[in-house]
């Protein structure tokens, strides 16, 4: 599918090192592995704000047979060494570290959150605020805070991260009363329930949720089922946006008859139309290490969210290789979109996507796709 505007805003190249929470403090050369995965949301100016993932990463992660990870430690950052030949190296994002049972991961890369204003229409940059960067400040978010999704409900603006630690891979809240200046309130969601979608509004007074809990084990569907076992998009509901209790209904599950959402997980925060809440997720055909992202789309019932009203089986959007082809230099993942905000523009949607873990992209898609 095409559209009139589908674009990339910003990228590697945008970010200024020197004025990272990382300077100074390593004494080894990193740069941006990638500026992506950027929430979303419209100011009371009126221009729209990105709060963009920086994953700064080390330039040479391995030296002297030690492959090296960044962690924060105390308000500061320091490297972590670990032998070559006890870890797997394949993937350009992290390495796996061979210790028994369990699958146990370190990365090469921290990752920061930098707000970027843009002009009302998506296209122009007119600020990055160094200033109101959100990095680490704890022992649970000491390998970086990843991916937000930003919602406002009411006057306020509600911010879910990812944070990652040895500690637990957690879901964490911040809040502003103006959408530029945040305030770490606490951790909601513990080990890996992660792509939390808090919705643009209240239902009966009561803050509504997507999540998606992982694990490494998943009980079979029954046979000729038409769903397929696996990560689901589930519901939760909460009286204040900190304290959140799983919904009975099952969510957006991946399909048994197809492989291109094997994998599936929350991608914008569902806002509210003339048919109910349009959400977009993204689904992930395997393929490789990584496999490929794509964006797709359901709308729930605008009064029982858990009711599923419809959900798109045709992507809604791909990678687009014409996109990063100016960056080609800086590839390390392929066939990789995903989605993670949206705000309304008159009879558009403007969407936000991370392209290819590298970049942030921003499309212009009309109501009329999504039957509006």
């Amino acid at each position: 599918m095409e559209f009139t505007v589908d674009r990339l805003v910003f990228g590697p190249d945008d970010v200024d090192l020197t004025r990272s929470p990382l300077a100074g403090h390593l004494g080894v050369e990193t740069y941006v592995l990638g500026a992506f995965n950027p929430g979303l949301t419209r100011l009371p100016s009126g221009n729209l704000l990105m709060m963009v993932r920086v994953a700064e990463a080390l330039r040479d992660p391995i030296v002297n047979g030690y492959v090296h990870s960044i962690r924060w430690e105390d308000g500061r950052y320091v490297l972590d060494a670990w032998p070559l030949d006890l870890c797997d190296t394949a993937d350009p994002r992290k390495f796996m570290v061979r210790s028994g049972a369990w699958r146990v991961m370190a990365l090469t890369s921290l990752s920061w959150l930098l707000p970027v204003e843009l002009a009302p229409d998506s296209l122009e940059v007119v600020a990055v605020h160094y200033d109101r960067a959100i990095a680490p400040h704890a022992s649970f978010q000491c390998y970086g805070v990843e991916d937000a999704r930003i919602s406002r409900v009411g006057g306020r603006w509600l911010m879910t991260t990812c944070s990652v630690s040895p500690e637990r891979h957690s879901t964490t809240l911040y809040s502003s009363n103006d959408g530029l200046h945040w305030c770490f309130e606490d951790i909601v969601l513990d080990h890996q329930n992660k792509d939390m979608l808090i919705f643009e509004g209240l239902i009966d007074g009561t803050h509504w949720a997507l999540t998606r809990p992982l694990g490494d084990l998943y009980f079979a569907y029954p046979p000729h089922c038409p769903w397929r076992a696996g990560p689901s998009i589930n519901f939760a509901t909460s009286p204040d946006a900190l304290h959140w209790k799983p919904h009975v209904n099952p969510g957006i599950r991946p399909r048994a008859d197809t492989v291109a959402s094997a994998r599936i997980g929350g991608g914008t925060p569902p806002i509210l139309t003339s048919k109910g809440w349009l959400t977009l997720w993204h689904g992930v055909e395997p393929k490789e290490i990584v496999g490929i992202y794509r964006t797709y789309w359901s709308l729930l019932a605008a009064d029982d969210p858990s009711r599923i009203l419809s959900t798109e089986t045709a992507p809604l959007l791909e990678a687009n290789a014409e996109l990063t082809q100016p960056l080609e230099d800086k590839m390390y993942v392929r066939d990789v979109v995903f989605s993670t905000g949206i705000v309304e523009d008159g009879d558009d949607f403007v969407v936000a996507s991370g392209e290819a873990d590298l970049a942030c992209r921003m499309t212009r898609i009309p109501r009329t796709c999504f039957g509006l």
